[in-house]
């Protein structure tokens, strides 16, 4: 067959980030991108509460992205689970890590599309360096409490397989940068990294590393891209307010915000012990140095396929579930 009897390829007008699905609700209005079933925008009342990209954008990085099934980085790639040395490609190259997992360029498939709420599913296939099976199902919802999004991930394969999850937004408190704004982070606790490779060292108190945030106080010119733990709880909030729980429904909380008294509230439950906190730092890029802070909420560490940390092990069959929730301030 010459090139001129070819049949020419149909042209796609998916666009680049993937399928989008529009959900709103109680002022706020969400679009969720299939691919890496990705945060891309949010909305309360029109003000964004997270950093958003254009539809027909390869997604910046991690932004919005869903991470699995382990979040943040595996250093070097490697790791022993059941008696295996594995190997994963180097995804973060500059630093020589595995980072965010294997979900985040998956093209998700919509199971549920519905006004206020959407689910999407796709499945890793065993691979070289993760040799499981493994679905991940991700629910949007939007109501009164703000948006709701839940993980769960399905060994479907024979064997047990390592599993962490976690999302990746950048969350606006309104106008202005990070170094504006105010900034509630109720962790004791701060993995401290080296300083070329982000690679883990060990667990310090936050308040020796200049990072406590208990009591709020202004972000200025701090440089954070950190794991914390030792969460404690913090009573009340916008999320519980809205749904009328008390605080063992949401009891972590991160609360950001801007001086003219508007902002955004990240909270979640027990299933998320660490959550990585990043200030979006890319000096030399104005466009986007700064303007959103990059709130995480993990189930696991950094390296915890290695560390053993909070490793959840996913038995044949089994699921694991966790989630978290943005609502807006002011």
């Amino acid at each position: 067959m010459t090139d001129a009897s070819r049949p020419a390829l149909a042209a796609t007008t998916v666009p680049r980030s993937g399928r989008q699905f529009g959900i709103a609700a109680h002022g706020y209005a969400a679009e969720i991108a299939s691919v890496g079933a990705s945060l891309r925008t949010l909305r309360f009342d029109g003000r964004d509460l997270v950093v958003p990209f254009e539809a027909d954008e390869v997604r910046p990085g991690y932004r919005g992205a869903t991470l699995a099934p382990w979040p943040n980085r595996i250093v070097d790639g490697r790791y022993a689970f059941a008696g295996d040395e594995l190997q994963l490609p180097l995804t973060e190259p500059a630093r020589g890590q595995a980072l965010h997992g294997l979900a985040a360029w998956l093209d998700f498939a919509p199971r549920v599309v519905e006004h206020d709420r959407v689910v999407l599913a796709a499945v890793i296939e065993p691979q070289a360096g993760y040799p499981f099976r493994v679905e991940v199902e991700v629910e949007y919802r939007v109501d009164a409490a703000g948006l709701g999004q839940t993980v769960t991930g399905r060994n479907l394969g024979p064997d047990a397989a390592p599993w962490g999850t976690g999302p990746h937004p950048y969350l606006v408190a309104g106008p202005g940068r990070v170094d504006d704004w105010t900034l509630e982070l109720p962790a004791a606790e701060v993995l401290t990294v080296t300083p070329d490779r982000l690679s883990p060292l060990a667990v310090e108190p936050a308040e020796v590393q200049g990072f406590d945030f208990r009591a709020p106080r202004a972000i200025g010119p701090t440089f954070i891209d950190h794991a914390f733990t030792g969460l404690a709880a913090s009573p009340g909030g916008a999320i519980d307010a809205a749904i009328g729980a008390g605080a063992e429904a949401s009891p972590y909380r991160v609360v950001l915000m801007a001086p003219g008294g508007t902002g955004v509230e990240m909270a979640w439950g027990a299933d998320c012990p660490w959550v990585q906190v990043h200030t979006a730092d890319t000096p030399g890029a104005d466009a986007t140095h700064r303007i959103g802070l990059a709130v995480e909420p993990m189930t696991c560490p950094p390296d915890a396929f290695n560390s053993g940390v909070d490793l959840v092990v996913l038995e044949p069959g089994a699921a694991h579930v966790a989630g978290w929730r943005i609502a807006a301030l002011g």
